[in-house]
């Protein structure tokens, strides 16, 4: 079915559009026509109010939602339910963060992953398990592993090609693993890691693509000893995450990091659920979700919240936060047809008011907002 989108600036991910209308034939963009083309009659007609239009929403690092923790719940009712909340609010494709676990946690979320055929769902974020014990943050100690090519091999074969990012120290993982992983099509992240300047540097050179929520669980940035954020900052292509809600990094902090890093900087929620069952127990406070012992463990932000932050609190501009949460993640993953609005390109939309509260959510072209 053909379906027209008028009344609406559209922004496209490179440029803003007005006066025009946007055609989505099923669940695809067929592109964009002049208002008043006498070829359009007929079709079904979405009046957008006056709003704003963009690719939907993308988050690499989110670990649950709806009541439900991914890690703790690894079963295909949990992650419906934690896809639906993620969608409501304007996030169309995500990647569902595992935490360092033990291999029956992992196998059952390779299945229920295998088996999972919405389209949201973009497969796992394995946050570690080889990571760093000094900056393990909330992980759970006893289940980091050293990472071995054997190792890595048989989690994989495990894995069914369900994992499209793996987080890891690059000072414990030599390049031998940075290979393998990146012959899988895995974007390679580094964090939870006391990497040095140096080290982090050199697992760029290996192929390391990205750091998971810079600043936070790596080692700092300090002018002695320049570390991971060092690396990523002086890096001519290494990208960076980072968590936009004011507690884990300083908004002066984020304008920083993106004056820095331009368009290798991205943001995601690493947003997590009440839970207190399993490896992870997360405690729900007023701005955030710590563990019992008050140990900061995860965020409470949508991707949307952290957009607004971005423009509102740490001078980015609008249309630039924007692609921070949908084009830039979506080329990180190599995902070519989200987080923009072109022809051929996924018609997964989000219709946005002029204080960006959220009016609208299309995922494939079904509408998925709750009236």
């Amino acid at each position: 079915m053909r379906t027209l989108f008028y009344n609406a600036q559209f922004f496209t991910g490179t440029e803003l559009l007005t006066d025009k209308v946007l055609i989505i034939n099923d669940d695809r963009i067929e592109g964009f026509a002049e208002p008043d083309d006498a070829g359009l009659s007929g079709l079904r007609r979405i009046d957008c109010g006056g709003g704003l239009v963009t690719a939907g929403l993308i988050d690499l690092q989110i670990a649950g939602g709806g009541g439900y923790l991914f890690s703790s719940n690894p079963n295909p009712e949990a992650l419906a339910r934690i896809t639906e909340s993620i969608v409501a609010t304007g996030t169309t494709g995500f990647l569902i963060a595992l935490p360092t676990n033990s291999d029956e946690v992992y196998r059952a979320a390779f299945a229920t992953v295998t088996g999972c055929a919405d389209p949201s769902v973009m497969g796992l974020h394995m946050e570690g398990p080889f990571i760093s014990h000094s900056r393990r943050g909330a992980h759970a100690p006893e289940l980091i592993k050293q990472a071995t090519a054997e190792n890595v091999k048989r989690l994989l074969s495990e894995a069914s090609g369900t994992i499209q990012m793996m987080t890891v120290a690059p000072e414990t993982c030599p390049p031998v693993v940075i290979r393998i992983l990146r012959e899988n099509a895995i974007t390679v992240a580094a964090g939870h890691s006391n990497a040095t300047f140096g080290e982090a540097a050199a697992g760029f050179r290996a192929g390391i693509a990205t750091t998971t929520h810079l600043f936070n669980a790596m080692s700092p940035l300090h002018h002695r000893a320049p570390g991971l954020p060092g690396a990523a900052f002086l890096s001519d292509e290494a990208c960076a995450s980072i968590i936009a809600d004011g507690i884990h990094v300083d908004y002066q902090m984020i304008a920083i990091a993106k004056k820095i890093m331009k368009e290798r900087l991205f943001l995601v929620s690493d947003a997590v659920e009440v839970n207190d069952r399993g490896a992870y127990k997360h405690v729900r406070q007023e701005d955030r979700f710590t563990l019992p012992d008050g140990t900061l463990s995860g965020a409470k932000l949508t991707m949307l919240d952290a957009v607004r932050n971005c423009i509102d609190n740490a001078g980015i501009e609008k249309f630039e936060a924007i692609r921070m949460a949908t084009l830039y993640p979506a080329r990180l993953v190599r995902a070519a047809d989200r987080g923009i609005i072109a022809p051929g390109t996924r018609a997964d939309l989000i219709i946005l008011d002029n204080e960006m509260r959220l009016k609208g959510i299309f995922v494939n072209g079904v509408s998925k907002l709750k009236q």
